[in-house]
């Protein structure tokens, strides 16, 4: 009776720890996915080829392709801003329909897409 009471807490104990292992390797991962997925660019906000569209050229020369409605970045076409915004993965399909019209907009830089959910202003021109 001993021994099979023994093997049940051992059989417990590794269940519990393993659960507790999962979900802390689960909240780090998050953590990490919310972290890796947020990007401040400064950079020229220029108009894009597509309507309504924009692009910025940051400071290490990669060009974003900007998307979203929490700021009106036409108001700022021409200035020099810090965008903070999350990166964009499209889906494999729609991303090789965007990739000639990307390639052309970053006059073959690297190039990426950004919600764009701030913008601080640097300066009324790009200088």
């Amino acid at each position: 009776m001993r021994n099979h009471r023994e093997y049940c807490l051992w059989v417990l104990s590794l269940v519990f720890g393993g659960l507790f292992l999962c979900a802390t390797c689960r909240a780090q991962t998050a953590e990490n996915k919310t972290k890796a997925s947020q990007q401040s660019v400064t950079g020229c906000l220029q108009k894009g080829d597509e309507a309504g569209g924009f692009t910025i050229a940051g400071n290490d020369g990669k060009v974003w392709e900007l998307y979203g409605k929490k700021v009106q970045l036409s108001e700022h076409v021409g200035h020099t801003v810090t965008l903070t915004g999350s990166t964009v993965r499209e889906s494999k399909s729609t991303e090789e329909k965007m990739e000639s019209n990307e390639k052309k907009e970053a006059s073959g830089k690297e190039y990426g897409d950004l919600r764009v959910d701030s913008l601080k202003m640097v300066s009324d021109s790009c200088k």
